[in-house]
């Protein structure tokens, strides 16, 4: 999974041409570090249909306000450099993975 950041968000998914998936996560999210290795195998599941990268908002939270990340852990779809969907707080990896295949 790619960082993204402040520095390289705006190139590697606003501007990028089909889908990226972005993982919101914060060091301290239990949740979120839980998820983390499942958000990893999908990944590569998906690595030839999605680009998939993740945003510790803790380093990045004028990035996170912007893109309103208001709860976590949240994963956001993008296409063409609009979000299609999102998922905040609860939901499933089957959650997860049932909407990564409706967009695909």
């Amino acid at each position: 999974m790619l960082e993204f950041n402040k520095d390289n968000f705006s190139q590697e998914v606003l501007e990028c041409k089909g889908l990226v998936l972005v993982d919101f996560w914060s060091p301290k999210c239990e949740p979120c570090m839980e998820l983390m290795p499942e958000v990893e195998k999908l990944a590569e599941e998906f690595k030839d249909k999605v680009k998939f990268g993740k945003v510790n908002i803790v380093e990045n939270r004028r990035l996170a306000i912007g893109q309103k990340v208001l709860g976590l852990p949240t994963i956001i779809m993008y296409k063409d450099g609009e979000k299609v969907w999102e998922l905040t707080k609860d939901f499933t990896v089957e959650d997860l993975k049932t909407h990564i295949q409706e967009v695909l």
